[in-house]
This record gives C-alpha cells, sequence and structure tokens, in this order.
C-alpha cells in the first residue's frame, strides 16, 4: 500500500523532520530535476522555465533549477505572481508557484504548448479534496514528496497531475492514516486454500433479485464464484427457476417473507450479500432489515438492501446489535440517503464520519473507490473508471465483496481488494461497450499469481 496524508498531515510530518527545511528542499529539488531530465530526454540546450512561488514549493522549484542549469538546461526562473501570459517558448515548464497548501482560485499562465511538470501538486489544485478552478494547472507529470496527497486521487485534481511519481526525500510518513491499494497487496491479502478445503468453507449467500431483475441476483452470484467462493446459493424471493450459472445453487424462498428462509440457508455459508435488484416495497424493505440485524455471517449490503436500511438513524439502529462485519456499498445518491447529505469534496472524510456513525465498513464508489472502516485505516482504490458506468457492474462487485469476506479477509480489505479487482477487470474488457459480464470474465485473470507483474502499475498512476 502506499501512504496517503493530508496537506494538515504533511505539514505536520514536516515539522516534525529532524533535517533542516534547506536539506529537505535540496531531495525535492534534486527529485524534481531528475524528473524534468527524465521529461526532457536529456539536458544540454533544452530550454526550461521554472514558475515559482514565495513558499516551500518555490524554493524546491529554483533548487531544481539550478541542478538543471548545470546540467547544460537554459532555464528561465519567474515568480509566480508576475508570470507572463503566455510562459516564453520552452520545452518544458516547471510548476513550483503553489503547493498542496494553497487555498483559492489560481490562474495558471499558459504554457504555450510545453508539457507541466508539477511540483508536489498542479498549483491550484486543492490538496485535500483534488477540487479545482478552470484555470488551474493541468500537467503532463508530477513529482509528489513522501507521500501521495488525497488532491491527487481525487478528480478533477487527479486528472490534472497527470502522471504521479512519489519521490522520498527522507520524511517520517509511518503515521499515515489512508493508503492506496494496489494490485500486489491484493494477491498478498488473499489466503492461499488449505490442501484439505472444501467449498462451504468460502461459501457464499446471495440474496437479491426480483421479478424481472433476475439479471442482478446472476451478476452478484458470478462475481462471487469469479472471486473464489468455493459455493454460492442464490436466494431470489419468488423464483421457480435456475438463477445464474448451473453452479449456483437456486434455494427456492416466498415473494414475500422470505427474511426466515435466507437466514436459514446461512447456515453453513460465511458471507452474505443482500440487496441488489430486490426492489423497494415496504415488505421488501423490512426482510432486508430483519436479515441484517440478524445474520450471523459478514454481511454486503449493496443497491436495494442500502434502501431498505433507511435514513441515518434508521439505518443505524439496524446495524447497531451486529456481531459480524457489515459492508456498506453506496454509491453518490444512496449515501446521501444514509449520511442526510451528499458527500462532500473532501470524499475521504465524508466516507470516514459515515463508517463511524454507522459502525460499518463504508465503500463509497467512484472513479475512486474510498473504504472507510470505523476501526482501522482508510483505503483507496485509482483501479475503476468511466468504463465501469453501465449496469450491472455494482453487482458484480457486491459479489466479489461478499467472495473475498468469505475468504477470510478482513472486512476493509475485502471492500478495497474487490474494487482494484473489478477495476482492474475492466481495464482488460472493451473501453466502449463494456458490459459487466466482461468484468465476470476477466477476474480470473486478475486474480491470478501473476497479475501483480503485469498490473503493478495501476494504483496511483493519475
Amino acid at each position: 500500500m502506499r501512504p496517503v496524508l493530508t496537506p494538515a498531515e504533511m505539514a505536520a510530518v514536516d515539522a516534525r523532520a529532524p533535517e533542516p527545511t534547506a536539506v529537505l528542499v535540496a531531495r525535492a529539488g534534486q527529485a524534481v530535476a531528475r524528473a524534468a531530465l527524465g521529461l526532457l530526454g536529456g539536458g544540454y540546450g533544452r530550454r526550461v522555465v521554472v514558475v515559482a512561488g514565495k513558499g516551500n514549493n518555490g524554493a524546491d522549484g529554483r533548487d531544481a533549477a539550478r541542478r538543471l542549469a548545470r546540467r547544460g538546461v537554459r532555464v528561465s526562473v519567474v515568480a509566480a505572481a508576475e508570470a507572463p501570459l503566455p510562459l516564453p517558448a520552452c520545452d518544458l515548464v516547471v510548476d513550483a508557484a503553489y503547493g498542496t497548501g494553497f487555498h483559492g482560485a489560481y490562474v495558471a499562465p499558459d504554457p504555450a504548448g510545453a508539457p507541466v511538470l508539477a511540483v508536489d501538486i498542479p498549483s491550484g489544485v486543492d490538496g485535500t479534496t483534488g477540487a479545482a478552478a478552470e484555470a488551474a494547472v493541468w500537467a503532463r507529470a508530477t513529482v509528489a514528496f513522501a507521500a501521495l496527497k488525497p488532491g491527487l486521487l481525487l478528480h478533477p485534481g487527479r486528472q490534472r497531475a497527470g502522471s504521479v511519481a512519489v519521490a522520498d526525500i527522507g520524511l517520517d510518513v509511518s503515521g499515515a492514516a489512508c493508503f492506496v491499494v494496489e494490485p500486489g497487496d491484493v494477491g498478498a491479502w488473499l489466503p492461499a486454500r488449505d490442501p484439505e478445503a472444501h467449498k462451504w468453507q468460502s461459501a457464499v449467500v446471495v440474496a437479491a433479485g426480483s421479478a424481472g431483475m433476475q439479471g442482478a441476483a446472476a451478476l452478484c452470484t458470478a462475481g462471487a464464484q469469479r472471486a473464489g467462493a468455493g459455493i454460492v446459493v442464490a436466494a431470489v424471493p419468488g423464483a421457480t427457476g435456475q438463477v445464474g450459472a448451473d453452479e449456483v445453487i437456486t434455494r427456492p424462498v416466498p415473494a414475500e417473507g422470505w427474511a426466515a428462509a435466507v437466514l436459514e440457508a446461512l447456515g453453513r455459508a460465511r458471507a452474505l450479500v443482500v440487496g441488489p435488484g430486490l426492489g423497494r416495497a415496504e415488505a421488501t424493505a423490512a426482510a432486508v432489515r430483519h436479515v441484517v440485524a440478524r445474520a450471523p455471517v459478514p454481511v454486503v449490503v449493496d443497491a436495494d438492501g442500502l434502501w431498505a436500511l433507511g435514513e441515518g438513524a434508521q439505518a443505524a439502529t439496524v446495524i447497531a446489535d451486529r456481531r459480524h462485519p457489515t459492508v456498506l456499498t453506496p454509491h453518490a445518491g444512496e449515501f446521501a440517503r444514509l449520511a442526510g447529505s451528499p458527500p462532500d469534496q473532501d470524499r475521504l472524510a465524508s466516507a470516514r464520519v459515515l463508517a463511524e456513525r454507522l459502525g460499518a465498513v463504508v465503500l463509497l464508489k467512484g472513479s475512486t473507490t474510498v473504504v472507510a472502516d470505523p476501526g482501522g485505516p482508510t483505503l483507496v482504490s485509482t483501479a475503476g473508471g468511466p468504463r465501469l458506468a453501465t449496469a450491472g457492474t455494482g453487482d458484480v462487485l457486491a459479489g466479489v465483496i461478499a467472495a473475498f469476506l468469505a475468504r477470510g479477509v478482513a472486512p476493509a480489505r475485502a471492500a478495497a481488494a474487490a474494487a482494484v479487482a473489478h477495476g482492474l477487470a475492466a481495464r482488460r474488457g472493451p473501453a466502449e461497450g463494456l458490459v459487466a459480464g466482461d468484468v465476470v470474465r476477466h477476474l480470473p485473470t486478475v486474480l491470478a499469481p501473476d497479475a501483480e507483474a503485469r498490473d503493478g502499475r495501476v494504483a496511483g498512476d493519475g
């Protein structure tokens, strides 16, 4: 995992550093100069304009300028407050105007077509939320120091940062409370199967689907199967035929009053998914609340199941007496119902607050997925993307989370690992026309033992 620190946390780390500021600036300047030379493809005769502010960010840029000049680069340093529009013609602009602590609207000088290398964060991007005014910097690449910042992970900052590299300048970030989950973490967290393992040791029950919505149950069961569940039982209210693949056990449950039948089906199960495609009738919502409150296994609550939990205090009441983990998987609209308001620009803080309030792991969906654990660090997945904005992919994700829970992965890690695997599987599908079934088909390849070497580039790549 890669640590993530807010600007306030980073400032505290800086303040505790035993080295003087001049030493840290020299290390940062060296990292920026190295990255600049990489983008330039060499030094001698190249032209670089450094836009430098008055603070430490500007000092980093000026140190880099001196180093580049020693390599034969023709460097011009302009003050951020006096930068001409457009900038002089050059091969590269180094943006060292303002750092992660900047607040307000910054109008970046026109780079006149030259690529931009940002120092720590593109100037004008909020280091906590990723918010940016329209005229803020667009960078080809960013050199971040010591740790990633939330503003490099959350849009639009993530898009404006380009490719992001983190330079170690000797600061102690071991106290980080947030981390980006990488493909290698997924493989490390999934336990190997015991030589004597049997299918019920990682069994999943899926309470999902309704008339006209059995596809939601089928996709959820498929996600669980392809993520390693030993056996999957589909409990679909009112279903009379097979649901999903032939390997799925379809357990008949009544169209109404099905809570007792689902609880009975959990006898040998290790995890439960409840919600996808169930509908929003009050009788259904009551059954969901009954099952969630009493299920003797970890539960993933998704889609209509989240609606059934109710708003704010009601949801907390349903979950309050549970003795096993609960994972909630809201998108922004579902989050607003649970929390009473939409997630604000600081999505990490919003997810943490809701997780603490409900006593559950909260996976807040998005192109950057945030997993908040009331008892542990916040985990982030950057593997997702817009191609996942298609029907049924959320059902697949819920099934993957349940499979990981059934295999014994801790709840927050199960949710974050599932988000990473889900996003990577989508990247292997078509760029246009992706459907949820494509994600299911690519899951086994993503979870294969050699997948880390192929996909290790993804997390935190901006």
